[in-house]
């Protein structure tokens, strides 16, 4: 593989919509430096990170590894790094998370094989190889450049660059071992609903030129005008931002929601071209983790339970505490009026802590006033 060959591929990648975050330990390091040598990296690249010691692989994978250097930590390692390129992802943009995990030659001859495992994961698609490299007839550096352009090629194809036929950087004497999974669609929600991934969005409206995203969370049974205006009103508040629907398929207190039942909801977003995310966090704080420096579109019900420390064991500090982590992460609450037990409430009518009341957004009643429910609309469709 020619430096000519290499950075046509970086360019490649530079030149795409998707966003990575890389994982790396034991090797591949001239990846990085490529990837960022190259003009264009800022929109590609994330985030990179080199757990290099036991300890911070310890950290990063929340448990201690049963090898360190083996295909099932490679694809963990992607795992971690895809859920961390949805959080940091622009609005819209397909990510990809890469890990690799290597044993190569050293300044200490080796007992075991000098080898590599690398893994990407896409929404849709595990992609994961294990390279054994003959010893003795490498460099250090040597090995590292075959990781490295191993790395890349593996993250061009996440990326879904036209591959190009090249030579391989591999002797006759080294092995291969590839394997390619796709998942489908069904297999996507399932993961969502067990926590493997942390959500699936399906951007069925154009993203705007913004970094924030404007998510109006709720169950939609069914989708209504009133939640279509309220998110069209909270948009035009915030002036610029990426207006969603959010869904979480785990609810608090009744069953999680089924594969069948998310995509009937779904396919109400996709009849009005509106974006819509699948995720499995039914706690704002949570939320708040998941999409930082977000506005959450909510009603005064709702804000009137986030204030209520009876939600926090009855801690009112807790919930202080919680609330100010949300701020800490940038977001913010924009909140419409609702009817409540035939009383129209709004956010002025709430005692909003002092600490807490820049994070508070109201919605006025003359841009926005709705009495519509779900339920209601469940009760006439016979749906109850």
């Amino acid at each position: 593989m020619t430096e000519a060959w290499i950075r046509a591929v970086v360019e490649a990648i530079h030149s795409t919509p998707s966003q990575a975050v890389i994982y790396l330990s034991g090797g591949a390091s001239q990846s990085l430096g490529l990837l960022m040598s190259v003009p264009g990296a800022t929109s590609t690249v994330l985030e990179a990170l080199v757990p290099y010691s036991r300890v911070s692989m310890v950290d990063l994978l929340g448990k201690i590894p049963a090898s360190y250097c083996s295909q099932q930590t490679a694809e963990e390692m992607a795992l971690l790094a895809y859920n961390r390129a949805l959080k940091l992802s622009s609005p819209g943009a397909p990510v990809v998370g890469v890990g690799f995990t290597g044993s190569l030659a050293s300044s200490r001859p080796k007992l075991g094989d000098h080898r590599f495992h690398l893994s990407t994961r896409t929404s849709n698609q595990l992609y994961a190889s294990t390279v054994t490299l003959s010893k003795g007839i490498r460099t250090r550096e040597q090995e590292d450049t075959v990781s490295s352009q191993f790395l890349l090629k593996a993250l061009s194809k996440a990326c879904r660059v036209v591959q190009q036929t090249t030579g391989s950087p591999l002797s006759e004497s080294d092995s291969l071992n590839e394997l390619e999974k796709q998942f489908t669609e069904d297999e996507e929600l399932q993961q969502v609903i067990d926590g493997q991934i942390c959500f699936k969005i399906y951007p069925f409206s154009d993203p705007p030129n913004a970094e924030r995203k404007i998510i109006l969370p709720g169950s939609f049974n069914p989708l209504h005008d009133g939640h279509l205006k309220l998110l069209e009103v909270a948009t035009s508040l915030c002036g610029n931002g990426y207006p969603c629907f959010e869904i979480s398929a785990i609810n608090a207190d009744k069953p999680p929601l089924t594969v069948s039942q998310i995509k009937d909801r779904v396919k109400q977003f996709e009849r009005v071209g509106k974006t819509v995310i699948i995720s499995n966090q039914p706690y704002f704080y949570k939320k708040a983790e998941l999409f930082p420096g977000s506005a959450f579109v909510i009603g005064a019900d709702t804000a009137a339970r986030l204030i209520n420390p009876k939600y926090y064991d009855g801690s009112y500090e807790k919930m202080l505490e919680i609330l100010g982590a949300c701020k800490a992460r940038g977001c913010t609450f924009l909140v419409g009026g609702r009817s409540t037990d035939g009383v129209f409430k709004v956010l002025e009518d709430l005692e909003i802590p002092e600490d807490l009341k820049d994070m508070f957004v109201p919605i006025p009643a003359e841009m926005f006033r709705m009495d519509i429910s779900s339920t209601e609309i469940r009760r006439s469709r016979g749906m109850m």
